[in-house]
């Protein structure tokens, strides 16, 4: 063995001079080594190759870059894991209060709780493990999870699964040998249809082999919490990206299979079958958690100590009560303006001002008057258009006039009777005034007609006006008139 490993560094030797000379011939300067003599990768920066001062190591390398301290290995270091020393009859002074082991105290006990501890029963008291003193001091051998395992251990669970599979033959052909026996005798219920489905081995459709699983990144494009999805979609619905065409519709990321905007913000709410992954975010108890985090941003603001991450549940204690006196206040100003003002929907208005029709018949003439029936007034709920505050002479009053109500233009109180003759001399002044030339009203001085004495106007002058006034735009202006001048309706 001595002489093959010096043949062998013999051999090295002589490479790295036959490549040393062809170097020098090439005029290439040859690879530096370290305190080992292997050579050095010349790509390597000098700071990284070049050792510390305080190692005193003139010559280069990558030595110091590992830990060059010694340490005691620590892979050896076993100790044996779970193993029992001794086997208690009796609870014992110091003991778990719990099992009743000394091998550690109440509060570092991994048995269940019991309802009465070992110390007051006296019974199933738990053996004494054996603790070891080991002193590790790497990295790995800290964090050996495996370290103590016995191997031999591994044999008890070989011999259990062996003893499983042993039983579950057995019975597998104790069915078999009951099923030919079945179809022996004739039995239909016994037939093997479903044979192929009874191997273990095989994944029946009621089982769920996991090949749908899709671990999805969420929430985010790049990377997040990883979450497992189940039927991403059904095929017969239509996928996201394919609900609008536009290209500067909502944003779909392939990536996550998400839109998070409304890719039909204009369709019909009733009608969508899907409005983004934000409305889904935005549902639920997403509104109340966002007023909460607002209330403990605002009152820490105002130099109230609350958190709502720190305490939680005081910051949902605060906004409970922030809340509640909220509510009450808002009840109290409404008392006080129902108070000051009053609540209209608490009174009943007029039929007809609330529904702006009535199915009482009423008949009215060219002029608009009422012929036949009593015409409703609709009146407002204003205090000026209470009975109380109008005038006598506002007062609605029925006139026995051909059926009319009232005259041209005004309404009268009581029984109005009008005389024919003066009716038939106010017809002819009305005519009169009719066929003079009227001046021009814009050449008209600004006081004309003031010094002239006002006559009074009558009931009959009314009346005439009304008869003689021209109608040109009524459609029903060219209907016939009777011997009185009132047309036919």
């Amino acid at each position: 063995m001595a002489s093959a490993n010096t043949l062998f560094k013999s051999h090295e030797d002589h490479r790295r001079a036959r490549e040393l000379e062809e170097a020098r011939k090439a005029g290439i300067a040859p690879a530096a080594v370290d305190e080992d003599g292997k050579e050095i990768n010349p790509h390597i920066p000098q700071y990284m190759s070049s050792a510390p001062w305080y190692l005193n190591d003139s010559k280069p390398g990558l030595k110091h870059q590992k830990d060059w301290r010694s340490h005691a290995s620590d892979s050896n270091k076993f100790y044996d894991r779970g193993v029992k020393v001794f086997q208690a009859t009796k609870f014992r002074k110091g003991a778990c209060e719990n099992c009743g082991s000394m091998s550690h105290k109440l509060k570092d006990c991994m048995e269940r709780p019991r309802s009465k501890g070992a110390k007051w029963t006296n019974k199933h008291i738990a053996a004494d493990e054996k603790v070891e003193d080991i002193q590790l001091e790497t990295y790995d051998a800290k964090r050996d999870r495996w370290a103590g395992y016995d191997t031999a251990n591994y044999t008890k669970i070989i011999d259990m699964h062996e003893k499983v599979e042993a039983q579950k033959r057995e019975l597998k052909k104790k069915q078999e040998l009951e099923k030919r026996f079945a179809e022996r005798d004739g039995d239909a219920s016994g037939s093997g249809e479903d044979s192929d489905l009874e191997d273990e081995d095989k994944i029946t459709e009621t089982q769920d082999a996991g090949f749908a699983k899709v671990e999805k990144r969420v929430r985010t494009t790049a990377g997040g919490a990883s979450g497992s999805v189940r039927n991403l979609r059904i095929r017969e619905d239509t996928a996201k990206y394919l609900l609008n065409l536009d290209a500067n519709s909502a944003h779909y990321d392939p990536k996550s299979r998400s839109m998070r905007e409304d890719p039909q913000p204009t369709k019909d709410p009733s009608q969508k079958a899907f409005a983004g992954d934000n409305f889904v975010r935005q549902s639920g108890d997403f509104h109340a958690w966002q007023a909460l985090n607002l209330h403990s941003l605002t009152a820490h603001q105002k130099g109230l100590d609350i958190h709502i991450q720190a305490a939680p549940s005081q910051a949902e204690a605060l906004h409970h009560q922030f809340r509640a006196k909220k509510e009450k206040l808002q009840v109290k100003n409404k008392d006080n303006i129902m108070a000051t003002y009053g609540n209209a929907s608490e009174k009943v208005d007029d039929e007809a001002l609330l529904l702006g029709q009535t199915e009482a018949y009423v008949e009215y003439d060219a002029s608009g008057r009422v012929i036949r029936g009593v015409e409703t007034k609709a009146r407002s709920r204003y205090q000026e258009d209470e009975p109380a505050a109008l005038s006598p002479s506002d007062q609605p009053a029925k006139a026995v006039l051909g059926g009319h109500n009232g005259l041209w233009g005004s309404e009268v109180d009581g029984e109005l009777q009008l005389d024919a003759d003066k009716l038939a001399a106010a017809l002819a002044r009305q005519q009169e005034h009719l066929k003079q030339a009227r001046p021009d009203e814009r050449k008209r001085p600004y006081n004309a007609g003031q010094g002239a004495a006002q006559e009074e106007v009558t009931a009959e002058d009314m009346e005439a006006y009304r008869i003689k006034k021209a109608r040109g735009e009524d459609p029903l202006n060219i209907l016939p008139k009777d011997a009185n001048g009132y047309a036919y309706v």
